[in-house]
Formats: C-alpha cells, sequence, structure tokens
C-alpha cells in the first residue's frame, strides 16, 4: 500500500514538473514586455511582429484594422472598462501605461456613412476641444483628423489650453476614417501625470503620431448603409 501511495506521488510530482516545464517554454517564447506578460493582451499582438522600437502590431478581433501598440501597455477588460466588441462592426478597448496608471488611450472601431463624415468630425472636436478645427493628414487610403491640448478642470468645468507656447499637450483625440470603406476609429490619449518638459513633450507627440499613422483598414463593406 505504502509502495502504491508513492508511486501516485512519484506520478503526480513528475507530471507537475512536466506540466511547468512546458509552460515555463510556452512564455518565454513571448517578448519579455507588459504588453505580453498580460495573457488577455497579448492575444492580439503579433509577438513576432515588432514593428518598431517598442511597438507591436496590435490585430483586431473584428478583424478589420490593424494599427501599432505600445509595449509597455496593458489592455483593461474588467468591470466599466471592460474591452467591447459586437460582431465585425464595434469595438472598443482601452489600454493603460503598465509604468503609470494615469497614462491610457482608448479605441474605438465603428462603421459611420462616409458623405456624413464631416459632420462627426465637427462634432467629435467641438465636444472635446471646443474646436472644429482639426490638424488633417491625408495617406493614400485613410485621412486622419486630430488634435491635441493641455486640458485641466477648473471645479467641473474642463479648461482646454491648445496655445503653442506654454504648456505641453497631455490629451490628443483623433478621428480616422478609411478612404474606401465607411469604417472609422476614434481614438483618444490622456496623460494626467506630472507635467512634462518640452523635451518629453516631443517625445509623446511622436509617439502618438505613429500610432495614429500606423492604422490600416481592411476595406470592410457595411452593405446596410
Amino acid at each position: 500500500m505504502k509502495k502504491h501511495t508513492k508511486t501516485i506521488i512519484a506520478l503526480i510530482i513528475g507530471v507537475t514538473i512536466l506540466i511547468g516545464g512546458v509552460w515555463i517554454i510556452n512564455e518565454s517564447r513571448y517578448p519579455n514586455v507588459p504588453a505580453f506578460n498580460n495573457h488577455f493582451t497579448r492575444k492580439f499582438l503579433n509577438k513576432d511582429k515588432k514593428v518598431d522600437d517598442g511597438f507591436y502590431e496590435f490585430e483586431s478581433k473584428t478583424g478589420q484594422y490593424t494599427m501599432w501598440f505600445p509595449e509597455e501597455y496593458q489592455l483593461v477588460h474588467e468591470n466599466e472598462q471592460r474591452y467591447v466588441k459586437e460582431g465585425k462592426l464595434y469595438e472598443r478597448y482601452r489600454a493603460v501605461s503598465n509604468s503609470n496608471e494615469l497614462e491610457y488611450m482608448t479605441v474605438e472601431f465603428s462603421n459611420k456613412i462616409k458623405k456624413n463624415e464631416s459632420i462627426y468630425v465637427e462634432r467629435m472636436f467641438q465636444e472635446q476641444f471646443n474646436s472644429n478645427k482639426p490638424y488633417k493628414i491625408e495617406t493614400r487610403n485613410v485621412s486622419i483628423y486630430y488634435d491635441k491640448a493641455y486640458t485641466y478642470f477648473k471645479g467641473t468645468n474642463k479648461q482646454v489650453n491648445r496655445k503653442k507656447e506654454g504648456y505641453v499637450p497631455n490629451e490628443y483625440v483623433a478621428y480616422i476614417a478609411d478612404k474606401h470603406s465607411n469604417s472609422v476609429i476614434k481614438f483618444y490619449f490622456d496623460n494626467v501625470k506630472a507635467e512634462l518638459n518640452e523635451r518629453q513633450g516631443r517625445e509623446q507627440d511622436k509617439r502618438i503620431m505613429k500610432i495614429l499613422k500606423s492604422v490600416q483598414f481592411n476595406d470592410f463593406k457595411d452593405t446596410r448603409n
């Protein structure tokens, strides 16, 4: 009986060691960065496609777009900030910096009627920055409308400073529209930690622009419009 028990114990230990070894091998296949250390976030990323220093390719679960994802970020998928997807027509996620929980970005993919693009753009920037004159970048495949500002609250009122001197932007907003379909992405970035200096601001601006310019749509046509 004792011999039988020892055999079972040895078998359990052996299986545990084997499982542990397999797990270690599987984990070692992923880059050792915050994005891949989070098991939910890694489902969206291509571990073999480091597209630039500090970025990996993010592939939407709708199958309708890809974009660059910062390696120090992780997706929030719990409580009211959880990841949301509705078929191939809608997806929203929030990602938070692993080094600073007060720095985050929100990405919302949806389909908007193309002929109303100017209305959607004006409404978005009016709501966020009380302005309807965003910057615009045109490529062969997308139109990128964006703006940035230093924002803060005075009581319950949001204050927006879009001047070029005396501040470093802590909020970015963008509307990215595919030229070949009704696909659009709304992008929001907030950095509410300590105020950045000019050098840090330039680095932040460069990173945000890389993300915006990286969006590639797969030209999904919503035939209901």
